[in-house]
């Protein structure tokens, strides 16, 4: 799937995602990320262990949400699944995100980080 040039300037821009995962009991997990991507897939930084990373091996089906920080009204909704979890580079893509939202490299210590990609399936784009 392609993304649209409205659904790329809110994706390559400061602009958080929420990533939603199903927990065991099918119940949903929410959580605030940092998110760029790679041609047509996703990108998501976590630690492996964290509740988002455990449900995805389980289930690789995700949601995303998004709003644009210079115009609240304009949202962009994904439907995908994670193909792939990867350690290979994790720690400069962490970098690279936080110079994107705070401006400068990755502050904490974290030295054990994964990739999530996400291949999109559904792409929808709330322009008011």
């Amino acid at each position: 799937m392609t993304f649209s040039q409205e659904a790329i300037e809110i994706i390559d821009g400061k602009n958080f995602a929420y990533l939603t995962t199903s927990m065991p009991d099918g119940s949903p997990h929410v959580s605030p990320v940092w998110i760029d991507r790679d041609g047509d897939t996703l990108l998501v930084n976590t630690v492996p262990g964290r509740t988002k990373q455990k449900n995805i091996s389980r289930d690789p089906r995700v949601a995303i949400s998004m709003t644009q920080e210079k115009n609240p009204y304009r949202h962009l909704f994904i439907r995908g699944k994670v193909i792939e979890q990867t350690q290979q580079g994790a720690l400069d893509h962490i970098n690279r995100l936080a110079r994107k939202y705070l401006g400068k490299d990755y502050p904490w210590t974290d030295r054990n980080r994964i990739i999530l990609r996400i291949e999109p399936k559904s792409v929808k784009i709330i322009l008011d």
